[in-house]
């Protein structure tokens, strides 16, 4: 397995952990931390799955929305994912709604780690391939 993909893990497992210590404590500062480290796990797995399939490691978020373009384009089964589509919507969601602007609202947050959950196994699936 990646390095990449048991960092992502390890990030999420750590966001679920902060997560719950922030809504119990009512410590907004741990849910956004929890918030940027499933981002993070987000990027880690992207980070593990164009590497194996392209053979680079992207250096930046525009270079992961474009390599993630170039996989679906290139592999059906990657189209059929949507990874950039969920990228992106992690990035704003997770990155700039809860931890940069400061948004909370705990039923979202609870959908969106889910969301990354489900990220983490659909790349999971394809690393096991």
């Amino acid at each position: 397995m990646s390095v990449y993909f048991e960092d992502a893990l390890r990030f999420y497992e750590e966001s679920i952990k902060e997560f719950e210590e922030g809504v119990r404590e009512n410590n907004t500062y741990k849910i956004r931390n929890s918030a940027e480290k499933a981002w993070n796990a987000i990027i880690q797995a992207t980070n593990a799955i164009i590497l194996k399939l392209l053979g680079k490691l992207p250096s930046s978020h525009w270079e992961r929305r474009r390599m993630l373009r170039e996989l679906e384009t290139r592999v059906p089964e990657m189209g059929k994912l949507m990874l950039r589509d969920r990228y992106g919507a992690r990035e704003r969601h997770l990155h700039e709604t809860v931890f940069y602007e400061g948004n909370i609202d705990i039923e979202d947050i609870k959908y969106e780690l889910e969301k990354v959950r489900a990220y983490l196994n659909d790349v999971g699936k394809v690393l096991r391939e």
